[in-house]
This record gives structure tokens, C-alpha cells and sequence, in this order.
């Protein structure tokens, strides 16, 4: 059966890197919606070119183009025994387009508590790599050289939509249309919740123990 991994919370929760250590411990595809839409943008893809205005100022993208990306993604190969999801649903129109797509298959949706405050705090300190992607902080991880990638030697910079004041526009967007969710799934009896003030190992031991083992 295939397991399919939902990871809630507001942006800056730690979802992307929790996504992907899962991903390699569980033999996964990591599927970031964030990723998608930033793809289709830097190739100028009809797509990408519609979601940028949205992007660029912290405000959710319409579901339609999403599902657009995703659909075309989920359906390939490797995503067959399953795919951790990264960034999707993010309203409860997309959680009801998922749900019926998925009908009659595992699903694990996980919530990562963190507050505002901290979440402002880790976005202003993020680093990101414009050659392979990797992430890194000022603070809690920083390059061994600054403003270079430890994985490829890239250039670090730091994505607009890291700004503080789009981080905390970010957050009232989410308030409004994502947090929903997590009631949801609690109705669905489907959710749980971890403190994602933890470090990032103790917040993916508890994860990672939440997941179906195969077989």
C-alpha cells in the first residue's frame, strides 16, 4: 500500500527539512509544492510566470494552478509506493481534491506546532543555495565559508519571501486560509501533532515514528 505523507504547518515550521530527511529514511519522494511553483518560475513556464506575483508577495497561489503542478508530478513513476508532501493541502478545498484522489489509500498527516515568533526569527537567518537548493542559517547552521554552499560551493542568498514583513504576511495568510486544516483532519481522526520547538533530530525521531513501516 502506498504511504502517503501529509506535513502541516505555517511556514518557517520546518516542513522542507523534515520532508526531506524522511525522504531518505523511508525510500520516499519528497514533493514541495514551494519547490514546483519556484521550478516552473525560474523556467518560465506559462504556470510559473502566474504564480510569481503570488509568491513574491507572501499570498497564497490558486489552487488550480497547484493542483496543476502536483498532479503532473504525483503521477510519475517513482511516486508509485508513495511521496512525502511538502507544502500541500494548504486550503480545505485542496485537502477535500486531494482526499478524493487519494480515496482508499494510507495517509499519515502531521502538524508541526511552531510559534510566529520563532518562525520570523529562523526565516530572517535562512540561506539558500541558487545552484542545488540546500538550506542553511545564520545561526543554528551556518556554511562553513559564508555566502558559500557547503554541499556544491554555489552562491547563498536569501529568498525574498524570507523578508520579515512578508514572513509575517505569510502568517496571516496561513492564520486564515491553512490553519483550518488542522481541524480537518482532527475530525477525520487523522492528524497528529508534534512540538516542532524541539531540535530538528528529536522533531524527525517523533515523525519518523509516526510513518507506517513497509511490509
Amino acid at each position: 500500500m502506498a504511504n502517503i505523507v501529509v506535513l502541516l504547518g505555517a511556514p518557517g515550521a520546518g516542513k522542507g527539512t523534515q520532508a526531506v530527511r524522511l525522504s531518505k529514511a523511508r525510500s520516499l519522494p519528497h514533493v514541495s509544492t514551494g519547490d514546483l511553483l519556484r521550478d516552473n518560475m525560474k523556467r518560465g513556464t506559462p504556470l510559473g510566470a502566474q504564480a510569481k506575483d503570488f509568491m513574491e508577495k507572501g499570498e497564497l497561489v490558486p489552487d488550480a494552478l497547484v493542483l496543476d503542478m502536483l498532479a503532473a508530478r504525483v503521477s510519475a513513476p517513482d511516486c508509485l509506493a508513495g511521496y512525502v508532501l511538502d507544502g500541500f493541502p494548504r486550503t480545505e478545498v485542496q485537502a477535500v481534491a486531494l482526499e478524493e484522489r487519494l480515496a482508499g489509500v494510507q495517509m499519515t498527516v502531521v502538524n508541526l506546532e511552531v510559534s510566529d515568533e520563532s518562525i520570523v526569527r529562523r526565516a530572517e537567518g535562512r540561506l539558500s543555495c541558487r545552484q542545488c537548493g540546500a538550506v542553511f542559517h545564520r545561526e543554528s547552521s551556518p556554511p562553513r565559508k559564508v555566502g558559500v554552499c557547503d554541499a556544491c560551493g554555489g552562491e547563498l542568498f536569501t529568498r525574498s519571501d524570507d523578508s520579515a514583513p512578508v514572513v509575517r504576511e505569510r502568517l496571516r495568510v496561513y492564520r486564515d486560509k491553512t490553519a483550518p486544516l488542522v481541524e480537518f483532519y482532527s475530525r477525520r481522526g487523522l492528524l497528529q501533532t508534534i512540538d516542532g520547538e524541539q531540535s530538528p533530530d528529536a522533531v524527525f525521531s517523533r515523525l519518523d515514528g509516526l510513518i507506517p513501516k513497509k511490509g
